[in-house]
């Protein structure tokens, strides 16, 4: 597919120092509650940079991948891996559905007309809002569901929110971690950290669904500010990820 032009806008009056205090920014809330900080920037990169919709979506997908990252082993410092590894059914189980949701959201993402990414865009984003109010707002319990019902619903949400991150272009962190904390009665810091381990391969595998259409070019067009902001991010999901460990509320 020919990229189109509006999908790399020229932006030579970006000011460099407000990309990166916006990537701080996000990162910083990211690597505190156990997301990509993408759904805080897709709204920016949007409103405030000016990026249509698919490339805010590929820009998105390619910061929170270095965010992901990032994150990953700072949270390690306040959720040691030993108590990762015991829950490593989880984090196969839920892949099982979230790569393959990965793959199809991106398909369909690069394949919407420009007006009606927009508006699933916005319908997602108050999805993402009202899952985040519910995670840190509210006591999340367990289900207490059997195995036989906690593999297919797993592998259905994962599904789910496989789709859902790619077509936002962000982690899934606000979907994921109250996921993991209903079917499987993972503490919710735990969760935290485990919903990190299933972003990336499920990012992924989204990045390489989106690099096969020509709309990837968005990201060579715009190196040095992709780049700022990633660097912005980076800083703030290291500092983000070392203060989860400082209070036990944080995911």
């Amino acid at each position: 597919m020919a990229i189109d032009s509006d999908l790399v806008p020229a932006r030579s009056t970006r000011s460099l120092p407000l990309v990166f205090g916006a990537g701080a920014g996000i990162g910083v809330l990211g690597g505190m509650i156990g997301l990509g900080g993408a759904e805080f920037r897709l709204p920016l990169l949007i409103g405030l940079f000016g990026f249509a919709a698919l490339s805010a979506v590929i820009l998105n997908k390619a910061m929170s991948l270095v965010v992901v990252l990032t994150a990953l082993p700072a949270r390690l410092m306040a959720v040691p891996a030993s108590a990762l590894a015991e829950h490593w059914p989880v984090a196969v189980n839920l892949l099982a559905g979230s790569l393959l949701g990965a793959w199809a959201g991106a398909s369909w993402a690069v394949k919407m007309r420009s007006s009606t990414l927009y508006k699933v865009l916005a319908a997602l984003m108050v999805l993402m809002a009202a899952a985040l109010v519910v995670t840190h707002l509210t006591t999340v319990d367990s289900l207490g569901m059997p195995l036989w019902a906690q593999v297919p619903c797993g592998v259905v949400a994962g599904f789910g929110i496989g789709v859902v991150a790619a077509i936002m272009g962000v982690a899934g962190g606000e979907l994921l971690i109250p996921t993991i904390v209903l079917l499987f009665a993972v503490d919710i810091k735990t969760a935290g950290s485990l919903s990190l381990l299933v972003s990336l391969p499920t990012m992924l595998v989204a990045f390489a669904r989106y690099s096969r259409d020509g709309s990837f070019a968005v990201l060579g067009a715009n190196l040095r500010f992709t780049g700022v902001m990633a660097a912005g991010s980076v800083a703030g999901a290291v500092l983000g990820g070392f203060c989860s460990g400082c209070s036990p509320t944080w995911s």
